[in-house]
């Protein structure tokens, strides 16, 4: 009993806690979760490299990408030109350097037009109730079924030699429906969580409701959307340029397919579209 008395009256220390800084380390963690999975590095490490080669292309390529050497007539890849050179003695590796520059400058900047337009339509339309919802999410259904390579047909044939900003433009008008419609479902039913409920409550503003409590939740679905309007912006620009419909003036991956398609480089100068097809893909 005596030690019992000693024990409970006894001061109590308490020892301060030291901030954790768990919900800084946690975000943190979130955004370098990506760098743990050999795909994402994989993935990664294939988009830096063409960035690379982007941006340095003019450094790196060993020739012009319609620099002729008649002497080398559809030659297969030798140490003079790596992968071969075309009907014209124009070196294959040196197009596809310079091509890589049109390529992702296109899906860049269509990826980011259509995200933005996607995320504002959808989410708006799953935020909203009423007519305006309705007449938002009609919208995305008519855009949902607008043929794309017509309509990107139509609009890059009336223009000798459209730019590649426009090119941009025209992918992303006809890339964005798709992720507005998976961003409306998905906002529809955040708005109904709880934690959304008390920012209502609080009185907070529409505007701090979806950028603070609602985007945070929906940035998977907005890169996969990115990702996915990135990739169909790549191959629609490599499909008009493969059927003629942008100059050869703007060069990228597709214009060298097209040029082996018309000269006959199908299947015996594999060197012509073997390396434009691998980097499409």
């Amino acid at each position: 009993m005596t030690q019992a008395a000693a024990l409970t009256d006894a001061p109590v220390q308490v020892v301060p806690k030291a901030p954790s800084g768990g919900g800084v380390w946690s975000k943190v963690r979130g955004v370098l979760a990506m760098f743990s999975n050999r795909k994402s590095i994989v993935g990664l490490s294939i988009l830096g490299f063409f960035v690379v080669v982007a941006v340095f292309g003019d450094l790196l390529a060993p020739y012009g990408p319609l620099e002729k050497d008649y002497g080398a007539l559809r030659q297969p890849p030798s140490t003079s030109h790596l992968l071969g050179t075309t009907h014209m003695g124009e070196d294959v590796f040196s197009q596809i350097i310079y091509g890589t520059r049109g390529v992702l400058i296109v899906g860049l900047i269509a990826g980011v037009f259509a995200t933005t337009v996607a995320v504002i339509v959808g989410v708006t339309a799953g935020y909203w109730k009423g007519w305006k919802s309705d007449g938002l999410s009609a919208i995305t259904n008519v855009f949902l079924i607008i043929p794309g390579i017509p309509l990107m047909i139509i609009i890059t044939s009336r223009y000798d030699n459209p730019s590649l900003i426009l090119i941009s433009l025209i992918l992303s008008v006809t890339g964005w429906a798709w992720g507005a419609r998976v961003l409306r479902a998905q906002t529809m039913s955040l708005k109904n969580r709880d934690f959304v409920k008390a920012a209502q409550a609080n009185g907070e503003p529409l505007h701090r409701i979806i950028s603070v409590e609602m985007l945070p939740n929906l940035l998977a679905i907005i890169a996969s959307s990115f990702v996915g309007t990135v990739n169909a912006a790549v191959l629609g620009l490599t499909t008009l340029a493969f059927i003629g419909v942008i100059p050869i003036t703007n060069l990228n991956w597709g214009t060298i397919l097209f040029w082996a398609q018309q000269n006959g480089a199908f299947p015996d100068y594999w060197w012509w579209y073997v390396p434009a097809g691998l980097c499409i893909a």
